[in-house]
């Protein structure tokens, strides 16, 4: 047997650092929590070669004191927490207190800090987790932490570092969260001397998206606020036309905090599921408040998972907040007969947008440099607006400078003063409907015009040409009767002969079993065959022409990819969803008349411009693109 014996402190740092620090994204990530933590209200991130060879953390926060620098990089030493029983209230980012150490020892480290009561400010010097030196310097109020050469004294950890473009769009992205998570800190982003990211501080959500996802996104939110016991929840989604290939866009933050959830996931895509094609994501932007008792936040050295008390209340919560943002809103996309300009790169948004002046805390470093007062920042250019759940206003000691942006379509020109001179003001972007095309009120002013391709159906509305596909229509007004029916157990059970034979496997015998009490309270009859087959006698009555044995496989597949288990409501849907094979299909000829009377149906449903399965029943075309096409307009 080998020998045990305890590991030396080197190496003790070595692996611990190897479970906090995995690339340089993760050391921005630390430095920026404790910026956050020490009340900064402007902070300043710079990278070269992603991070690899150097990392800047500049914030204007509230320092560290002489004696407890050195105390600062030792393992386990934090100001965040004292026993145990503060892990369970623990509110802020930060706590475990091995940033400092992990990131010290496996990179070269110099700290510049000043405290507001200390005259002047102190550098220290640590590398591999050595102490090199400490001396008192002149400095701004605040903490600069630069990080060189991470790995260094780890090749083999540092050969598994991606190049150095792909290190720093980990960094940028996390940045760009950050920024997302605290709309109160004016956070800016260089990288190998070029700025890429610029943040007011402002508090204002909305022109947070803005710079970070630019003009397409912004103009196609929707606000969101929901409230569940200990839960609340505020923030933006997106409509369903700028849905995205993966989950990249799906933001939520809990009480400032990034995270990963699967639950909270789940819940988003489960509310977006009528209004997005499968394998599209939403966009979304939420920022939770929960009680800190709800909550387990030391479950992972990254601090990137938590856990709650409640997770079906958690579920519940954002699944009725996504959806009720989402209910009763137009959500007809429009089309244009003419390509227009792509939106500006970030990086075109970011050099158009120069910054006017530094932030204040660099202000103060230059002052001192040259003995000259420090500028004042200039006012903010942009209104605030007001605060979303989660988002707490603090009252900055400074608040820094922002930058010039090019004013947003939904913003309302400014009204001249009288001293200045007429000048033209830019066209303001109105609601594409001021009333919906499907209210009962406006179905007067709808006319008719035909069916083009045996498949869609044109109709001329309020200068704007609506073009509705009547396969994806009828689906749509078969799946929410259904659903309606189900719900208010408005069914009756057709027995079939002979019956429907499936052959299962072990799990999928299982997943039946499991839902059985559900399936028999809709309509069906099934009962067991010998060994793993399954005998269906009887199956709701509006279901008795599509039942199939292909299409009761499928409705199995689908609920044994659900993680929610015992939710009645799921196996509705999946029924529901059966009923559309039911559907009207394309290249079938209808009357006006039925027509007519398709789209009196849409007018009663609670979600008419999606089908099932995500795809649009509706598309609108205005008559400006039209005459713009046919050079009436140039």
């Amino acid at each position: 047997m080998a020998t045990i014996t305890v590991l030396d402190q080197n190496t003790i740092n070595k692996i611990a650092a190897g479970e906090v620090i995995e690339r340089p994204a993760s050391v921005v990530k630390e430095l920026l929590e404790n910026a956050i933590d020490a009340q900064a209200t402007a902070v300043t991130v710079e990278i070269r070669d992603g991070g690899i060879s150097m990392i800047r953390v500049t914030d204007n926060g509230s320092g560290i004191p002489r004696d407890q620098i050195s105390l600062a990089f030792l393992r386990h030493a934090t100001s965040k927490i004292r026993s145990v029983e503060d892990l369970f209230t623990i509110s802020s980012l930060g706590f475990r207190g091995e940033a400092l150490a992990s990131i010290a020892a496996v990179s070269q480290v110099e700290l510049i800090t000043k405290t507001s009561d200390s005259l002047t400010g102190f550098r220290y010097q640590i590398e591999g987790g050595t102490e090199k030196g400490l001396e008192e310097v002149g400095a701004p109020e605040g903490t600069t932490f630069i990080a060189r050469n991470l790995f260094y004294n780890t090749p083999v950890r540092k050969k598994f570092l991606k190049s150095p473009m792909t290190e720093g769009g980990y960094v940028a992205d996390l940045v760009e969260k950050i920024a997302l998570s605290h709309p109160e800190l004016s956070v800016r982003f260089i990288q190998n001397n070029q700025n890429k990211l610029y943040t007011s501080g402002n508090h204002n959500l909305r022109d947070l998206v803005y710079t970070v996802y630019g003009r397409e996104v912004t103009a196609n939110l929707l606000p969101v606020e929901g409230e569940e016991g200990e839960i609340c929840i505020g923030g933006f989604v997106g409509k369903p036309l700028i849905g995205r290939g993966n989950r990249n866009y799906e933001n939520y933050f809990i009480n400032g905090r990034y995270i990963k959830s699967n639950i909270i996931s789940r819940a988003i895509e489960e509310a977006y599921k009528p209004y997005l094609m499968q394998h599209k994501y939403p966009f979304t932007l939420l920022h939770f408040t929960i009680a800190q008792d709800f909550l387990d936040v030391n479950v992972h050295p990254t601090k990137m998972e938590l856990r709650f008390k409640d997770n079906d209340q958690v579920y519940r919560a954002v699944y009725h907040a996504v959806k009720e943002a989402l209910a009763e809103k137009e959500l007809i996309p429009r089309v244009t007969l003419q390509e227009e300009k792509e939106e500006k790169t970030s990086k075109e948004r970011q050099e158009h947008v120069r910054i006017p002046h530094p932030e204040p805390f660099e202000q103060r470093r230059k002052a001192l440099l040259s003995e000259a007062p420090p500028a004042q920042p200039q006012p903010s250019l942009v209104k605030e607006s007001a605060v979303p759940y989660g988002m707490e206003k603090r009252s900055p000691a400074q608040s820094p400078a922002e930058p010039p942006k090019p004013s947003e379509p939904s913003e309302p020109p400014k009204p001249l003063k009288p001293s200045e001179p007429l000048k033209q003001q830019p066209p303001v972007q109105m609601d594409l409907f001021e009333e919906k095309f499907l209210d009962p009120a406006a179905r007067a002013r709808h006319r008719l015009i035909g069916q083009v391709f045996g498949t869609y159906w044109m109709v001329e509305y309020d200068g704007q040409l609506i073009i509705i596909d009547q396969h994806a229509a009828h689906e749509k007004i078969l799946y929410e009767k259904t659903m309606n029916q189900l719900k208010n157990r408005e069914y009756d059970t057709q027995m079939i002969s002979p019956p429907i034979i499936l052959t299962l496997s072990a799990n999928e015998a299982l997943l039946l079993e499991r839902y059985m009490e559900q399936f028999t309270r809709l309509g069906f009859e099934i009962e067991g065959f010998g060994g793993r087959e399954f005998a269906v006698r009887g199956v709701p009555s509006n279901l008795l022409s599509i039942a199939k044995k292909e299409l009761l496989m499928e409705m199995l597949d689908e609920l044994a990819q659900e993680g929610i288990s015992g939710e009645p409501d799921m196996v509705c849907q999946r029924v529901a969803s059966m009923s559309c094979k039911a559907a009207v299909k394309g290249n079938h000829d209808l009357s006006p008349a039925e027509a007519d009377a398709l789209i009196d149906q849409l007018l009663k449903l609670e979600n008419p411009y999606h089908c099932p399965h995500g795809r649009p029943v509706m598309i609108s075309m205005t008559k400006y693109e039209l005459e713009k096409k046919f050079k009436r307009i140039v």
